[in-house]
Protein backbone atom coordinates (compact mmCIF):
# COMPACT_ATOMS: atom_id res chain seq x y z
CA UNK A 1 0.00 0.00 0.00
CA UNK A 2 1.29 3.43 -1.00
CA UNK A 3 2.58 5.73 2.00
CA UNK A 4 0.12 9.03 2.02
CA UNK A 5 2.42 11.75 0.82
CA UNK A 6 -0.10 14.66 1.89
CA UNK A 7 1.62 16.43 4.68
CA UNK A 8 -1.13 17.63 7.59
CA UNK A 9 -1.00 21.54 6.23
CA UNK A 10 -2.87 19.69 2.87
CA UNK A 11 -5.17 17.38 4.92
CA UNK A 12 -5.94 20.30 7.00
CA UNK A 13 -6.77 22.83 3.58
CA UNK A 14 -9.13 19.92 2.25
CA UNK A 15 -11.06 19.62 5.45
CA UNK A 16 -11.80 23.25 5.55
CA UNK A 17 -12.25 23.22 1.93
CA UNK A 18 -14.97 20.68 3.19
CA UNK A 19 -16.33 21.88 5.67
CA UNK A 20 -17.25 25.04 3.69
CA UNK A 21 -18.72 23.38 1.04
CA UNK A 22 -21.05 21.24 3.67
CA UNK A 23 -22.11 24.70 5.43
CA UNK A 24 -22.91 26.59 1.75
CA UNK A 25 -24.86 23.21 0.81
CA UNK A 26 -26.52 23.29 4.10
CA UNK A 27 -27.95 26.65 4.01
CA UNK A 28 -29.27 26.52 0.50
CA UNK A 29 -31.15 23.24 2.11
CA UNK A 30 -32.65 25.38 4.32
CA UNK A 31 -33.15 28.88 2.24
CA UNK A 32 -35.16 26.45 -0.16
CA UNK A 33 -37.11 24.71 2.39
CA UNK A 34 -38.51 27.77 3.56
CA UNK A 35 -39.54 28.89 0.42
CA UNK A 36 -36.49 30.66 -0.71
CA UNK A 37 -37.87 34.44 -0.28
CA UNK A 38 -37.92 36.64 2.43
CA UNK A 39 -41.58 35.77 4.24
CA UNK A 40 -42.39 39.43 5.36
CA UNK A 41 -41.56 41.32 2.21
CA UNK A 42 -40.74 38.44 -0.55
CA UNK A 43 -37.17 39.58 -1.28
CA UNK A 44 -34.82 36.97 -3.15
CA UNK A 45 -32.17 38.29 -4.98
CA UNK A 46 -29.64 37.13 -2.48
CA UNK A 47 -29.46 34.22 0.07
CA UNK A 48 -27.26 36.03 2.11
CA UNK A 49 -29.20 38.26 3.07
CA UNK A 50 -32.32 36.23 3.98
CA UNK A 51 -32.20 35.59 8.16
CA UNK A 52 -33.38 32.95 9.87
CA UNK A 53 -35.57 34.74 12.90
CA UNK A 54 -36.84 32.76 15.47
CA UNK A 55 -40.19 33.34 16.95
CA UNK A 56 -39.95 32.25 20.26
CA UNK A 57 -35.91 33.11 21.30
CA UNK A 58 -36.57 31.22 24.68
CA UNK A 59 -37.49 27.81 22.70
CA UNK A 60 -33.63 28.72 20.52
CA UNK A 61 -31.74 25.54 20.95
CA UNK A 62 -29.30 27.14 18.08
CA UNK A 63 -28.38 30.02 15.67
CA UNK A 64 -28.56 28.74 12.48
CA UNK A 65 -25.32 29.67 10.89
CA UNK A 66 -23.71 29.86 14.68
CA UNK A 67 -20.15 29.60 15.00
CA UNK A 68 -19.27 27.54 11.53
CA UNK A 69 -20.54 24.44 13.15
CA UNK A 70 -22.10 22.34 10.77
CA UNK A 71 -25.15 19.78 12.31
CA UNK A 72 -27.37 17.09 10.88
CA UNK A 73 -30.31 18.55 8.06
CA UNK A 74 -32.45 16.81 10.57
CA UNK A 75 -31.51 18.79 13.17
CA UNK A 76 -31.35 21.98 11.32
CA UNK A 77 -34.80 21.42 9.84
CA UNK A 78 -36.28 20.77 13.59
CA UNK A 79 -34.59 24.42 14.15
CA UNK A 80 -35.63 25.76 10.81
CA UNK A 81 -39.71 25.03 11.72
CA UNK A 82 -39.09 27.69 15.16
CA UNK A 83 -37.99 30.27 12.51
CA UNK A 84 -39.28 32.51 9.85
CA UNK A 85 -36.96 33.06 7.30
CA UNK A 86 -36.92 37.45 6.52
CA UNK A 87 -34.47 39.66 4.77
CA UNK A 88 -31.81 41.65 6.66
CA UNK A 89 -33.56 44.77 6.26
CA UNK A 90 -36.87 43.42 7.65
CA UNK A 91 -34.86 41.63 10.00
CA UNK A 92 -33.58 45.00 11.74
CA UNK A 93 -36.77 46.19 11.55
CA UNK A 94 -38.31 43.91 13.88
CA UNK A 95 -35.25 43.74 16.34
CA UNK A 96 -36.42 47.52 16.50
CA UNK A 97 -39.77 47.22 16.55
CA UNK A 98 -40.70 48.84 13.27
CA UNK A 99 -42.11 45.87 11.87
CA UNK A 100 -44.52 43.17 13.48
CA UNK A 101 -44.37 39.77 13.12
CA UNK A 102 -48.42 39.25 14.35
CA UNK A 103 -49.71 38.24 10.97
CA UNK A 104 -47.11 36.08 9.70
CA UNK A 105 -47.20 33.78 13.61
CA UNK A 106 -50.80 33.40 12.66
CA UNK A 107 -49.90 32.13 8.87
CA UNK A 108 -47.66 30.14 10.33
CA UNK A 109 -49.91 28.51 13.18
Amino acid sequence: MAKDKRTYRDRAEYLKKAVDKRRKSLRLMAVRYKGGKCQLCGYKKCIQALDFHHLDPKKKDFGISESGTTRSWMKIKTELDKCLMICANCHREVHHGKTQLFAVRQIEK
